[in-house]
């Protein structure tokens, strides 16, 4: 007779002695790092939004100083363009939509070369800013130029005398050539120059050993 088989012993959820470390599951302080650094993304995106509204104020002065006037006339009972077929009002779209480009090229750039590490929420207090300095810069350029009262404007200037138009922006689209301008810079400065991230080092060791014959 032979001696009973005892059974097999049931499968034990602990790792064998040779098996590989598992991953370690995410510790607080990782957490808090994380948190740490976003908070410190979400600060630099509001320095960022708020400088580059702010410089709207010399947008707007150099639209008021450059922008064409339109000339009206009055002969006291109406007001009429002194030129019908002048393009002042043109101009001064243009004008505006010029040196919109030109702040978004200038802010897009400056952007990237103090903050070259990028992140979303950069980009979108540069987008912000520079929608806010375009509508600073508009109401500003509305205020320094001349009044907005045209009938008292003309009252003032007298019958048969050329006085200058309100200066307003006909286009308002042209309020986004300036956050078009700094977001397209911003991106192909970072497509070419921003940090790149490590490519992954092939692991050697995952094939399986030769077995001898």
């Amino acid at each position: 007779m032979t001696a009973p088989l005892t059974p097999h012993d049931p499968p034990s959820n602990e790792p064998e002695p040779g098996a590989g470390p598992t991953e370690p599951a995410l510790l607080p302080v990782d957490e808090a790092e994380r948190r740490a650094e976003t908070r410190a993304e979400l600060r630099q995106a509001a320095v960022v939004a708020a400088a580059v509204a702010v410089s709207g104020v010399l947008l707007g002065l150099l639209w008021a100083w450059l922008a064409p006037k339109v000339p009206l006339i009055s002969d006291g009972k109406a007001v009429y363009l002194k030129n019908s077929e002048g393009e002042q009002a043109i101009g001064a779209d243009g004008t505006f939509a010029l040196l919109a480009l030109g702040f978004g090229v200038l802010s897009g750039a400056v952007v990237f070369w103090l903050r070259r590490r990028g992140g979303v929420p950069l980009v979108a207090g540069l987008a912000a800013g520079s929608f806010l300095a375009s509508l600073v810069a508009w109401r500003l350029g509305m205020w320094l130029g001349p009044t907005s009262d045209v009938v008292a404007a003309a009252r003032a200037a007298g019958s048969g005398v050329v006085f200058d138009a309100p200066l307003k922006l006909a286009a308002k689209g042209t309020l986004l050539a300036w956050p078009l301008a700094a977001m397209a810079v911003h991106l192909v400065l970072t497509a070419l120059f921003g940090p790149r991230d490590p490519e992954p080092e092939p692991d050697w060791t995952s094939g399986e050993p030769d077995v001898p014959a």
